[in-house]
């Protein structure tokens, strides 16, 4: 599976609480035309938990047909969000993104169940065996269970198992899975894509040889984080260092209060879809507001320059 960037889409909604499906084109559209590497709808910051399941079904269909060239074939992969802390669940998405024509599904740690080592590998080994490409998120932060190095060495010798969205925060676990284990894929041969899940880490990550970043930041600037990433798999560090520091007060920003509460703020602030988020997420404090418009029209205005 291929690395780069890859976008954590938003799902715009109206004013009333509904999903934006127009505006969901029009955004896609837009990361298209901006050269992304690839698509993800329908995962943590697309709202996912508050969405039902037709909701869910008509983006993922929109997503894929917009990531269609004008010639019926791929313009860009779609990694579809698939997890749920029910393997009978999880298994039953990642059918849908198959069926639905999706390129991989993205299958999050079962959370609140904090499940042993055991019952980790039995799900993954389930979701897998849709025969589907799984991508595995792992972020304790969000599920309360990390996935230690020894255990996801099992876990990516699954058949089906392409890669990792690794979003644990350390730095030192980003590595060793780099190690221990896609440097053991490589030399057998296989594809094993270890993508980042922070977009501050995105950097640290690629200097370490990781192979790109799944980004919420790029929702609103995907060409900066091209850039950035472009420029570290050509190994242009001193480029890539510099996109790095020209983000990182908007990557503060927009991870101040739970994502994607700020960055669909300074999408509005921007013009583009986006509306208000789904309770029982709210509204950002005036603390945060301040810090995200500043950093927004910030960014925007380099971008401008």
């Amino acid at each position: 599976m291929k690395g780069g960037v890859w976008t954590a889409l938003i799902t715009p909604m109206k004013d009333s609480g509904e999903v934006d499906f127009e505006g969901w084109r029009k955004l896609i559209r837009m990361q298209i035309e901006a050269g992304i590497d690839g698509l993800v709808p329908i995962g943590t910051t697309g709202e996912t938990p508050t969405l039902d399941e037709a909701e869910e079904e008509e983006l993922i269909k929109i997503a894929i047909a917009e990531s269609k060239a004008n010639d019926g074939k791929k313009a860009v992969p779609v990694l579809v969000g698939a997890g749920s802390n029910s393997t009978k669940h999880a298994v039953l998405y990642c059918e849908r993104a198959k069926t639905l024509g999706a390129d991989a599904a993205l299958v999050v740690t079962p959370y609140y169940n904090k499940p042993n080592d055991s019952g980790l590998l039995r799900h993954f080994e389930a979701v897998a065996a849709t025969g589907i490409p799984i991508i595995v998120y792992n972020i304790a932060g969000r599920t309360g269970r990390n996935i230690p190095t020894p255990l996801m060495a099992k876990i990516a010798e699954i058949p089906g198992i392409a890669g990792i969205k690794e979003a644990s925060g350390d730095i030192n676990q980003m590595g060793e899975v780099l190690r221990v284990i896609r440097a053991k894929k490589h030399e057998a041969g296989a594809e094993f894509t270890v993508f980042s899940g922070d977009d501050g880490l995105t950097l640290p990550l690629m200097a370490l040889g990781g192979d790109g970043i799944i980004s919420v930041i790029s929702n609103l600037v995907p060409k900066k984080v091209l850039a950035l990433v472009n420029a570290a798999l050509a190994g242009d560090f001193n480029s890539a260092r510099k996109i790095h520091f020209e983000l990182l007060p908007f990557i503060y920003a927009a991870f101040i209060e739970t994502n994607p509460v700020p960055i669909k703020y300074a999408m509005r602030l921007a013009g583009l879809p986006a509306g208000p988020c789904r309770m029982p997420l709210g509204e950002l404090s005036g603390a945060s507001k301040e810090i995200v418009e500043r950093e927004t029209r910030a960014l925007l205005k380099t971008l401008r320059a």
